[in-house]
């Protein structure tokens, strides 16, 4: 019996012990990206993502990193294997967590950076998956204030590139806010961007 019991605060001391390892690498690679390092920040959600194989949300933040970093790049090549690194961990990402609308926002963000790269060349092919991708997002979640957020942003990029008018999609940001200050959940480094966005995207309607 004391076997058994020692074995089991073995067992839930590495459990503890592993938590603490995420936690701390976690918040870490948090505060590189918040210091503008981005590589660095990526390597390390890499490194957390390689040791928590069944946590989407590592996998989901080297993808986000890489595809931010993305949007104003010039260089083709570097564009290239940041957008081609965040696809590689969206994918793991969905493979542990499928039918995810963060991660279906997550890859219309890395089409549009391709699109936003070279429009001409990425346009045509890219802007139907990202009007499908929003499209099923907000039927998933339509309380999710980034999926509201993120599909009323792209729909006024595609109002602008068409030469109609945005008004009717600051209905929709400005819903996105009135989510953002209900949404909760509780699960540690869960999403929670876009607050700030949207305060920017509001802005544009009073031009």
């Amino acid at each position: 019996m004391k076997k058994l019991v020692v074995l089991a605060l073995l067992f839930v001391t590495g459990i503890i012990q592993a938590q603490d390892q995420y936690t701390n690498g976690m918040g870490k690679a948090f505060q590189l990206w918040g210091e503008q390092k981005t590589t660095e920040a990526s390597n390390l959600f890499e490194r957390i993502a390689m040791a928590e194989q069944d946590n989407w949300l590592p996998h989901y933040y080297v993808a986000h990193v890489n595809t931010l970093a993305s949007f104003g790049e010039k260089d083709f090549e570097k564009l290239s294997q940041q957008l081609e690194k965040a696809k590689e961990f969206l994918d793991l990402a969905n493979a542990i967590s499928p039918e995810n609308p963060e991660l279906m926002v997550l890859e219309a963000l890395i089409n549009t950076a391709w699109i936003a790269y070279d429009g001409a060349t990425y346009g045509m092919t890219l802007s139907g998956k990202n009007f499908q991708l929003y499209e099923k997002a907000l039927a998933m979640a339509p309380e999710n204030p980034r999926v509201v957020l993120a599909k009323a942003e792209w729909d006024m990029g595609s109002a602008k590139y068409f030469g109609k008018d945005i008004t009717p999609y600051c209905k929709d940001v400005e819903k996105s806010l009135e989510l953002f200050a209900n949404f909760s959940e509780d699960t540690p480094f869960y999403p929670s961007w876009g607050k700030d966005r949207a305060e920017v995207v509001l802005k544009q309607c009073g031009e």
